[in-house]
């Protein structure tokens, strides 16, 4: 049986990366800013959602992967990068 999981059980593999390439920005937006970012991109998401998402405890729609590499402004292929 196929699991929602990955191999270290979390439900996302990427919300580390996304935490790092956040606090790489150049103003190094806070979770809060961060999701005020994304929400001006029309996603509606608050502060615990990206706590959720970089912790892994969060899945991750191909909505939100999408504007999430929007307002980091790199591409689908880099925010999977070593996953």
């Amino acid at each position: 049986m196929y699991k929602n999981k990955s191999k270290s059980g979390l439900n996302n593999i990427c919300g580390q990366r996304i935490k790092e390439l956040r606090k790489q920005l150049p103003n190094r937006p806070s979770q809060r800013q961060f999701a005020d970012m994304l929400q001006l991109q029309g996603l509606d998401i608050d502060k615990n959602a990206i706590q959720r998402i970089e912790s892994g405890q969060r899945f991750i729609t191909d909505i939100e992967l999408c504007a999430i590499a929007k307002v980091l402004d790199i591409s689908l292929d880099e925010l999977l990068k070593n996953n």
